[in-house]
């Protein structure tokens, strides 16, 4: 097994680790940004903001941990 291809990553890394996935949709590539929820042989989903997105790991180009996001900031006040 070569440690260093993003599917790998994905299969070994632990559930609700916070990843960044870069993948190939029709007509170029996109990212998801989320915690891992879960990896097997054939996919990997990721809860992103919006939703689970469910990612066949064929389409994985690229996969990697990423720190927390940051703290929200608190909304200015108009005074």
């Amino acid at each position: 097994m070569n440690p260093s291809r993003p599917q790998d990553f994905l299969l070994s890394a632990a559930k609700g680790t916070r990843v960044v996935v870069r993948y190939r949709i029709e007509g170029g590539f996109t990212d998801a940004l989320g915690e891992l929820l879960s990896a097997a042989a054939g996919s990997c989903t990721i809860r992103t903001r919006q939703s689970d997105v469910e990612i066949p790991l064929e389409l994985v180009v690229a996969a990697k941990a990423v720190p927390p996001p940051p703290p929200r900031r608190n909304a200015r006040n108009g005074a």
